[in-house]
């Protein structure tokens, strides 16, 4: 028999969803236009360090950063201030994602380099408070998460845009068990979620030389949301003369990312948010594993840098935690670097990253004490930066790599 309370309960839930996000959308339609730096002084770099190695990794990306801005902070033109309290200790004891007075720091800030933090999962102890990726990217409208995957050697440069507010993840708190035999969760796709991502897309390549940009998409089954996002697409890229684009399933993507004849034609990849967290894992581990990704979380007023792995509470747990590998982080930061118009010092931390963790691997981490120490790899990246002879080494090394 069909249990109608539940039903009335669970239309009367949604009813609540809806209403959430159909204001959300009147919000998205009043944005501003986005930030531009070079009128801002100082920008203020926030620090945050997470949750197990997160610290760690942060810190050292920091000591980077800080090196290589070394000039632009005694100009007084770059500022890095260190926000404390984004820990899981005590997001659970004041039971928030972000707690308030965090979050307002978090807004002094114009970007953030963040390291990872606990998400509580199902029977971990901790209480079901939502992720502080996912509570920042609301509370900061970072609708944007980019990640790109560079491989030269092998004629990989990749650049993902997911969208990064909407989706599963927009609504995963706010399930429903209908019945104790019936969970459904909620998706949400919206025109001005969809439009935003994809345009963003469609500039990054027009800036960088970039001639495709792909959609992502299973819109031959999830005909209505996703079949929303490739409308927009269709709209956006006629924007865009000289811009070709084209789109994929998820499934089928994930199997031409390994397909060596084809997977270096694609270029600037656009996505909702749940593919593009599946996919741009993958793509990291081609890279080198998800320890050598970095991500930035963009929106139009704030941005916030991270890497794309965990916490790792293992290595805390078995006394690890200076063996932990900050590549994902420093990626991160070049990315940081770039988004504050400094593009020359983040292609350079780029390049050294290269050199270090894909070619030369002079100073190797392995995560335990026969690899080197997160400072020692720190201290390797900087001297390289800092060699003259940086993109002659570079050039080499994929030469000799290819």
């Amino acid at each position: 028999m069909v249990d109608r309370k539940a039903i009335e309960e669970a239309q009367a839930h949604f009813g609540k969803v809806l209403e959430q996000q159909l204001e959300r959308v009147e919000r998205l339609k009043k944005e501003g236009d986005w930030t531009d730096y070079s009128k801002i002084s100082p920008i203020i770099i926030g620090i945050i360090g997470g949750d197990g190695i997160g610290p760690t990794i942060t810190a050292e990306s920091q000591r980077v950063l800080e090196y290589l801005l070394r000039d632009q902070v005694k100009r007084g033109k770059i500022q890095f201030k260190v926000v404390e309290g984004l820990t899981i200790e005590n997001r659970a004891a004041k039971m928030k994602a972000i707690p308030e007075d965090v979050l307002a720091e978090i807004k002094k800030c114009h970007v953030t380099l963040k390291g990872p933090t606990h998400t509580p999962e199902q029977g971990d102890g901790w209480p079901n408070i939502e992720s502080a990726n996912v509570a920042m990217r609301k509370e900061l409208d970072l609708f944007a998460n980019i990640r790109p995957v560079r491989v030269p050697s092998q004629n990989i440069d990749w650049t993902f845009f997911r969208e990064n507010t909407e989706d599963l993840y927009a609504v995963g708190s706010q399930g429903i068990n209908v019945t104790t035999d019936l969970a459904v969760d909620f998706r949400v796709i919206t025109t001005q979620g969809c439009e935003r991502i994809i345009d963003a897309a469609f500039a990054h390549a027009k800036r960088t030389g970039k001639k495709k940009v792909t959609a992502v998409t299973k819109a031959n089954i999830v005909k209505t949301t996703d079949g929303k996002f490739l409308d927009i697409m269709r709209k956006i890229a006629g924007r865009y003369a000289g811009i070709e684009w084209d789109s994929w399933y998820i499934d089928i993507m994930t199997a031409k990312l390994l397909d060596i004849k084809r997977r270096n034609q694609f270029q600037v990849l656009v996505l909702p948010n749940l593919y593009g967290d599946i996919l741009t894992d993958e793509a990291a581990e081609i890279q080198g594993g998800v320890g050598t990704a970095g991500s930035a979380n963009a929106g139009k007023r704030y941005a916030m840098f991270e890497a794309i792995h965990g916490s790792a509470p293992r290595m805390v747990q078995e006394g690890r935690v200076q063996y932990a590998d900050p590549s994902s982080m420093l990626r991160a930061s070049a990315m940081l670097l770039d988004h504050i118009h400094f593009p020359e010092l983040g292609s350079r931390l780029n390049k050294a990253l290269d050199v270090c963790g894909q070619y030369e691997k002079k100073v190797v981490i392995t995560g335990r004490k026969e690899g080197a120490t997160c400072k020692q790899f720190g201290d390797y990246v900087m001297a390289t930066v800092e060699d003259a002879s940086l993109d002659k080494r570079w050039d080499a090394c994929v030469k000799a790599k290819g």
